[in-house]
């Protein structure tokens, strides 16, 4: 029997892949989503205690995967961090419900509401994790938090003794956070809780041997903390990132359809070979060249995309189109975004043009893109409100834009006092800190842009003109001559 796979092929395999891959939140990762670009080996360095990244870059995905002790060898394994078959790993934060070992969302606002201090609560927390039995028999966190607030010494004794043991084992006891953007419905506060975390977490990184945390964390959510946490610096040259390359989202791809257990996914690992089973016989790793060598990769996806994005090669490759258009300012792609957009296209092209010779068509790309853009302006407007207000006022614009042009539109549309309502709505009854709900300046305009470029939510180009990201502008109906159009 022939190797070769039919466009309708490639086009059931992309579907039954992708539904999975494109939603980390609610499906636990395992052998055959475990994916291990070489770019994100530092952020398993036992001892880098921050790893940040926006959203669907991975954070979820690593943090669970550091806690399942058999994802954690495959992990010790293949990037040969024998570090990682060492660990004892507790979750400290994250979205699973589990009371026992971390505070709730609503009781931590309650909580910190009450105030207790945020320090406090996270090094009961740690307490818990290490298996003090005085904080361990009570039942509430408000008794727990109370409990080191009166005995700081027995608590600091704890830790100690717990890094001696851990040390004499020659293990290391890691404690991990996620989901710290949950943490309280204001984000001043939410802050100060993160940077109280930042500051235990430097704490044991620095006065311990074996006792380690880890964070993942967004970068906008890092600086903001660090205004709370003035020893900031001790943790940001270690801190580390999740970068997605384009030749690592399609070694994502690769590894995705080749990890299925069907007769098609079968075929495609004969067809394209070199795949290496585990010993377990449970995960499949793609062959170098599937996974990280650009012209390998182009040739594949060329087999399920066609070579162009239209009739001839003016229109763009379909390997080089599809990243160029799904990174934002700063060249940062979701694979969140890079999969769903490949999802959204099998799921058009079955249903709009079943025929294609291929198992993509060109334009089932572009809506794919744009359902991307569509996900990513809503995300942008949850993740960093100002943010997204400020750019959604650019709709219906053309780019590239003068920056007075820029500064016109926002003035007339009342941009500084619209964001000095939203600042107002977050300000923590009697607190008088300014929070950091918006730009540093609701009325330096030109302050803000350069926030949003650092942001990556807009570029500067060499004539000081500026420009919106594919991602963000095709939703916002924000017009560029030769752009990719939203559908109407």
């Amino acid at each position: 029997m022939t190797d070769a796979i039919r466009a309708e092929e490639y086009r059931e395999l992309l579907s039954e892949a992708l539904d999975e891959a494109v939603d980390a939140d609610t499906h636990l990762p395992n052998p055959h989503t475990l994916f291990m670009p070489d770019s994100h080996r530092t952020a398993l360095y036992v001892d880098n205690t921050v790893v940040l990244g926006g959203r669907g870059v991975g954070k979820t995905f690593w943090y669970r995967s550091l806690l399942d002790d058999g994802l954690r060898a495959y992990a010790a394994k293949e990037y040969r961090i024998n570090r990682l078959n060492r660990l004892t790993v507790s979750p400290g934060h994250g979205t699973d419900m589990d009371s026992a070992r971390y505070p709730s969302r609503m009781l931590l606002s309650r909580l910190i509401d009450d105030g207790t201090d945020p320090y406090t609560l996270w090094y009961a927390v740690l307490l818990t994790a290490l298996g003090q039995p005085e904080v361990c028999a009570l039942a509430e966190w408000r008794d727990r938090a109370a409990w080191v607030h009166s005995h700081p010494g027995p608590a600091q004794l704890t830790v100690e003794q717990a890094d001696r043991e851990a040390h004499g084992e020659n293990t290391v006891r890691l404690l991990l956070f996620d989901a710290l953007e949950h943490l309280h419905q204001l984000p001043a506060e939410r802050d100060r809780m993160v940077g109280a975390l930042l500051r235990l977490a430097a704490e044991m990184r620095l006065g311990t041997r074996s006792i380690r945390f880890k964070v993942f964390l967004r970068p906008d959510m890092f600086r903001n903390a660090a205004l709370h946490f003035p020893d900031a610096s001790k943790l940001t040259g270690t801190a580390t990132d999740l970068p997605w390359a384009p030749v690592n989202l399609y070694g994502l791809l690769f590894h995705t359809l080749g990890n299925q257990d069907t007769e098609i996914a079968h075929r495609f690992r004969r067809l394209t070979g070199g795949w290496q089973s585990a010993a377990d016989g449970v995960r499949y790793a793609p062959p170098s060249g599937l996974s990280g060598d650009k012209k390998v990769q182009a040739e594949h996806f060329t087999q399920i995309a066609g070579p162009y994005m239209g009739s001839n090669f003016r229109k763009g490759t379909t390997y080089s189109w599809l990243p160029n258009h799904l990174m934002d300012g700063n060249e940062v792609i979701s694979p969140r975004s890079f999969l769903k957009t490949l999802a959204t296209a099998a799921t058009v092209t079955r249903d709009e043009y079943a025929s294609h010779s291929w198992a993509l068509h060109h334009e089932a790309i572009r809506q794919g893109v744009q359902k991307a853009s569509e996900v990513r302006v809503r995300e942008a407007a949850e993740d960093i409100p100002w943010a997204g207000r400020a750019v959604t006022l650019l709709e219906g614009r053309q780019v590239p834009i003068e920056r007075e042009q820029v500064r016109y539109h926002w003035n007339r549309a009342g941009l500084p006092d619209l964001l000095r309502e939203d600042m107002a709505r977050f300000t923590t009854a009697g607190d008088q800190q300014k929070p950091r709900t918006g730009p540093r300046d609701p009325n330096d305009l030109d302050g803000l842009i350069d926030d949003l470029v650092a942001l990556g939510v807009m570029t500067k180009r060499s004539d000081d003109r500026l420009d919106v990201p594919d991602i963000f502008r095709i939703h916002l109906r924000i017009g560029r001559l030769g752009g990719v159009r939203k559908a109407s």
